[in-house]
């Protein structure tokens, strides 16, 4: 649900030359995504992609998924041979308890969640309603809830996690919020709300919904990694004890409360907003440098088209269209056989294929 009345910035009329710098710039600006676009898709399909339909396989079946997802996003039939041969790769893993997955893998839920997402995306006839009914289930059941041992005042609750930490952290928990909202659960189910007590007590906003140790020991309205098993930021812990806020969680917090319902005047949302403007930067992921680049450039803009917003007025009075900014600098970044690539290679950024799929889904974001 995107929130269309969520202005940042004042609504001014337009001169003729206005205008006619607003069409160049949109007409520059769609060459510039297909361009882009047609490049990336061609290195995926032609170097990135393995003869049994996977990508980057060694790393899981995550990937797959989401490279998958990201060729459909952008106008890549289902029936095309690369995408067909990846949704044919993925049901390989298709388990008797629902979920997708490799068999014995600590990233039940992280490797689910994106296969939902893939076969969600290829599902225009219905054919894969039944495995989409069943990976829903699943991932439901290995929510952090009292079922497993999680009570509604403990700070894992709602959460979901990779399972190799034992607690469940905001990344896990944005994707499992958006693979529920692809299989059509609502807003208010039981999930998605338990969901949303998790997201909210990452946040570093002291409210109603989040009374955690951490909640008033930054206060910036940003969000950080988990508040569950003493606490983790990836961007450090301040001298006061507080975690970080940094911006590739700030943006899946924000995207997350938007798929659960919270709305623009809640407070939870204007708070990350004014992270957002404070911090505003396409160039670096604010609050972790290069590390984790791409997966902020796509959850960004997930998150600012989720809310509806298409300019946005930064701390020093600057109006940014982010999705034009964000188009050239994926222009700028793009390497000269079409891939993208990390030179940090932290969190697999350093792989072609999952970031040239990051790219891609940020791409997918900037049409209108």
């Amino acid at each position: 649900m995107k929130f269309l009345a969520l202005s940042l910035v004042a609504v001014t009329l337009l001169s003729p030359t206005a205008n006619a710098d607003e069409a160049a710039r949109a007409k520059r600006d769609a060459k510039s995504l297909r361009d882009m676009t047609n490049r990336a898709v061609a290195f995926l399909q032609s170097q990135g992609q393995a003869e049994d339909g996977s990508f980057s396989k060694e790393s899981g079946i995550g990937i797959t998924a989401l490279v998958a997802t990201a060729m459909m996003k952008n106008g890549v039939s289902p029936d095309h041979p690369s995408v067909a041969k990846a949704l044919d790769f993925l049901k390989q893993f298709v388990q008797p308890t629902g979920g997708i997955h490799q068999p014995e893998t600590r990233y039940r839920n992280y490797e689910t969640s994106l296969a939902i997402l893939c076969f969600a995306e290829a599902n225009a006839n219905g054919s894969y309603d039944e495995l989409l009914a069943k990976a829903d289930l699943f991932v439901k059941g290995i929510q952090w809830t009292e079922e497993e041992g999680a009570k509604p005042a403990d700070t894992a609750f709602g959460g979901s996690g990779y399972g190799k930490h034992g607690r469940p952290d905001l990344s896990n928990t944005s994707f499992f919020i958006e693979a529920l909202k692809a299989t059509g659960n609502d807003a208010d189910s039981e999930a998605l709300q338990r969901a949303l007590t998790f997201v909210s007590r990452c946040q570093n906003l002291e409210s109603e919904h989040n009374t955690t140790e951490f909640a008033d020991k930054i206060d910036d309205g940003g969000f950080y990694y988990t508040p569950a098993a003493g606490g983790t930021s990836q961007a450090g812990t301040a001298d006061n004890g507080g975690l970080r806020s940094y911006a590739s969680m700030t943006y899946a917090g924000l995207k997350s409360m938007i798929y659960a319902g919270v709305g623009p005047g809640d407070q939870r949302v204007t708070a990350a907003v004014d992270w957002i403007k404070q911090n505003y930067d396409l160039s670096s992921n604010p609050g972790m440098g290069d590390a984790g680049h791409y997966y902020y450039l796509h959850t960004f803009a997930k998150a600012l088209d989720a809310i509806g917003i298409d300019e946005l007025e930064d701390e020093k009075g600057r109006v940014h269209k982010w999705r034009s900014e964000l188009i050239t600098e994926l222009v700028r970044r793009q390497k000269k056989d079409g891939s993208w690539i990390n030179k940090n290679s932290r969190w697999l950024e350093g792989d072609p294929n999952l970031v040239s799929g990051y790219a891609l889904l940020a791409v997918a974001y900037c049409r209108k």
